[in-house]
């Protein structure tokens, strides 16, 4: 199959499984929306711009797992045992659930289930030209770099699995890439070969 033409079916695949993974799980959009209203009174939605396909500036929709206003508070990066964090946002994040709401970025068609993660523009601006080939595809929730190591890779490491999958893209590759998400999340960490 062709480039183009798996990308026109990983688009359709897209959409069917967005479309699936916000219904089966709207309960637990309710449940988390009931919980940060309840213990950190502000913003449900955390919204950040983001480099994408083509280099196309987007906004990234997540869960809030910071206090209000925390970007006037710190780095605009998170940090390891970072204060900002609240704990109900400490448990979003270690199980991926603040990115949940990144099947909207999906169905918007700003991003893909699978590919590299976009990043922000200030971490853009250090790519080299190699690298920017990342922009190729859309960025995506789940991708290669991130079965391998999630939050433990370096910005340098990101790059190499991140350029390995745009040179290899293919339906048996994002299938695998899918499959290897599962235990990587419930174990909080990558695979190794």
């Amino acid at each position: 199959m062709g480039t183009i033409k798996y990308q026109q079916l990983k688009r359709i695949l897209d959409i069917i499984f967005s479309l699936f993974a916000i219904t089966l799980i709207s309960p637990v959009f309710l449940i988390v929306i009931i919980l940060i209203k309840i213990f950190d009174p502000g913003p449900i939605v955390f919204k950040q711009e983001r480099i994408g396909q083509n280099e196309k500036t987007f906004l990234i929709y997540k869960f809030r797992t910071m206090i209000v206003n925390a970007d006037k508070l710190g780095p605009s990066l998170t940090q390891k045992e970072d204060n900002r964090i609240t704990k109900l946002g400490s448990f979003l994040r270690k199980t991926s659930i603040d990115e949940f709401p990144q099947f909207f970025n999906i169905l918007k068609g700003e991003m893909s289930l699978i590919g590299p993660r976009p990043e922000v523009p200030s971490i853009v601006k250090t790519y080299t030209d190699e690298h920017k080939k990342v922009f190729i595809v859309k960025p995506g929730i789940t991708g290669w770099a991130q079965i391998h190591g999630r939050d433990d890779l370096t910005i340098e490491e990101k790059a190499v699995f991140d350029l390995e999958y745009v040179n290899k893209i293919s339906f048996l590759l994002d299938m695998k890439i899918f499959f290897y998400t599962f235990p990587v999340l419930l174990f909080a960490k990558g695979i190794k070969y």
